[in-house]
């Protein structure tokens, strides 16, 4: 689902590939609002920007290069933040192995009513979860 290199971040400002940047700069190369990389920076304890007098954040090039590999993740290929977030640690794969080993239960022959179907997901969740913890 995921490629392992980050995507490429143009600054269109002329300035060093590897200078530091604000996060105004980093939301505009990206797409994305500053308020987003803030709640980022809470929820990726690896996503440390620099912080000057007054809370100014400067990110060096890892952190937007960081700040574009889970904007890849969460935004483009659909990963919630705890997803991304396992990715990001290595754990995806054994995720994914875990998952492919689970047998999914069979679908409910007329799922029309909305208590079968969330009966249908619970199942599969529980067996989700038996599976991680195995």
């Amino acid at each position: 689902m995921s490629n392992d290199g980050p995507p490429l971040v143009r600054f269109a400002d002329g300035k060093d590939p590897d200078a530091m940047r604000t996060i105004g700069e980093v939301a505009e190369a990206l797409g994305l609002k500053t308020h987003i990389l803030r709640y980022w920076e809470e929820q990726f304890p690896s996503l440390r920007p620099l912080k000057r007098s007054g809370g100014r954040r400067l990110y060096r090039a890892p952190d937007v290069a960081l700040v574009a590999r889970i904007d890849q993740l969460v935004n483009r290929e659909g990963y919630t933040l705890k997803g991304a977030r396992a990715v990001l640690a290595g754990a995806a794969p054994a995720i994914a192995k875990a998952a492919a080993q689970i047998p999914v239960p069979e679908k409910p022959a007329a799922a029309s009513s909305r208590a079968e179907v969330v009966a249908h997901l619970r199942e599969i969740r529980e067996r989700l979860a038996e599976a991680l913890d195995s």
